[in-house]
């Protein structure tokens, strides 16, 4: 990038930022609602709100309660919401039969949201963790997760979701092969219009912790899942997994976790110039929340912040625990 002979005084990179309006005036990066997609936890029952211990703020909520959440997503123009089922300890069995159950939560939760609030996108984890007795993210033989057994079983699992009325199947397993499998299947069962979002990039990370006790699966977990998730140290290894999973039939690809991982973002947006995502996970949420309840940061400013690296990295749209809330807050600056 070549600016010439041009230095100061004749030029003074302060005139910009003097004032509010020029700050607005040249400001490279915005949030809007629309780059969001508020993930929810769901629950059986009815009226029922049970706050997440590790996220202050977030609940988990019954299908009923969702449906409202899932409206008042939409009257702030946040286009997508993304539904995690935290299921009874009973149905969580070792080969995770429940997770292709066609009247299982989510997809009771899926088809009332999409009955009631149809301008709102719904987009489906395809995991197994949710459903396993382990808390593994596929089936496990003899202290293996098994890769090809458990694309079936995601398979089965996403089209169950495409059937309740998903819009998005988002595979978050690391499984190989999954992408192509799930597009075939998909494709034949005249679900062709089903996006795929792929976690292209999820990373075995230590910021998983709070999720895992949203969904239940923090009591069940063997072990860790490093033989299946990435390391932690590999970057050329992301733009490998997401060219496949492209080339499998993916639509749009994530990155997960998202802060730590904001390199990848920007590699992986410049490398493929794809509908790139990243996930505000639990650990990063909680951290905010942790550090401004001691009065250590300014958590409004945290917030808009954290939010506006991502888009600066290149993502399109960012998953995040905030959607609702930064909605609330650009409306009343707008």
């Amino acid at each position: 990038m070549n600016f010439g002979s041009a230095s100061f005084p004749r030029i003074r990179m302060r005139r910009t930022r003097q004032a509010p309006w020029s700050r607005d005036l040249v400001r490279e990066t915005t949030l809007h609602a629309a780059d969001f997609i508020w993930p929810i936890f769901v629950v059986e029952g009815e009226g029922r709100i049970e706050p997440v211990g590790a996220m202050p703020g977030v609940d988990r909520i019954s299908i009923d309660i969702a449906v409202e959440r899932a409206r008042e997503a939409a009257d702030l123009g946040i286009p997508c919401i993304a539904l995690f089922p935290n299921i009874d300890r009973s149905l969580r069995t070792e080969d995770c039969a429940e997770a292709w159950n066609p009247d299982n939560l989510v997809c009771r939760a899926t088809r009332a949201i999409r009955a009631a609030v149809p301008d709102i996108g719904v987009m489906e984890d395809v995991a197994l963790d949710p459903y396993s007795a382990t808390g593994h993210d596929g089936i496990v033989r003899d202290g293996i997760i098994v890769n090809d057994e458990s694309v079936e079983a995601l398979v089965r699992q996403a089209l169950v979701q495409a059937e309740a009325g998903a819009n998005i199947i988002g595979p978050s397993d690391m499984m190989d092969g999954r992408i192509g499998a799930m597009r075939d299947a998909l494709e034949g069962a005249g679900h062709q219009d089903v996006l795929l979002l792929s976690y292209a990039a999820k990373y075995a990370s230590s910021f998983y912790g709070p999720f895992r006790e949203a969904v239940g699966a923090d009591a069940t977990l063997k072990g860790d899942k490093k033989t299946y998730q990435m390391d932690s140290g590999n970057t050329d290894e992301a733009l490998r997994e997401v060219a496949l999973d492209l080339a499998e039939g993916a639509d749009m690809v994530m990155v997960k976790p998202g802060l730590a991982y904001l390199d990848i973002c920007q590699r992986i947006k410049q490398e493929f110039r794809v509908p790139t995502y990243a996930y505000q996970v639990s650990g990063e949420y909680a951290m905010i929340e942790a550090a401004a309840a001691n009065g250590w940061i300014d958590r409004e400013k945290a917030i808009l912040e954290s939010l506006s690296a991502f888009r600066r990295a290149g993502c399109d749209g960012i998953l995040t625990y905030y959607a609702v809330e930064v909605a609330r807050m650009l409306r009343a600056s707008s």
